[in-house]
């Protein structure tokens, strides 16, 4: 497995044990990770607080050029919100640790250019149904559902 879906996951992992949703994303540029972030909505009371958020606002203020030359790897589908980061930033390449118990806009982020590599990573999918049938109302809320 590629190392940075291992320090993603690695993130999730942090999530998780701090009560959190297991999800965890890292930007890395010129193969050097300069972003790790877990989705700390609960964590923080965060109305905004996903991975990829999270992830972005650990990176501090980057160049645009270094957005351009950026992947960002996430063990989920980046939901709406976070692929308007994406696209706001123009990072060029996304790859998702998997998106069968999720699935964002990807066919948007395709139509505008970014390259999406979905992995469908066993470790990634089982953190994902653990936490969704042991809570889904608290699941709901992340997504934005009822």
């Amino acid at each position: 497995m590629d190392q940075y879906l291992q320090a993603a996951i690695a993130e999730a992992r942090i999530g998780q044990r701090a009560g959190g949703i297991p999800i965890g994303s890292v930007l890395v540029i010129d193969d050097q990770i300069v972003g790790r972030g877990h989705n700390q909505r609960i964590q923080q009371g965060s109305s905004v607080l996903h991975a990829e958020m999270d992830c972005l606002e650990n990176a501090g203020r980057l160049r645009a050029s270094d957005y351009r030359n950026a992947v960002l790897y996430s063990t989920l589908s980046p939901c709406d919100m976070c692929s308007g980061a994406i696209l706001l930033y123009g990072i060029p390449k996304v790859v998702v640790g998997e998106n069968r118990t999720f699935q964002g806009p990807e066919d948007h982020l395709r139509a505008r250019g970014v390259e999406l590599e979905i992995v469908g990573d066993e470790e990634c999918q089982q953190l994902m149904r653990d936490f969704i049938a042991a809570n889904p109302a608290l699941w709901n809320e992340d997504i934005g559902e009822s």
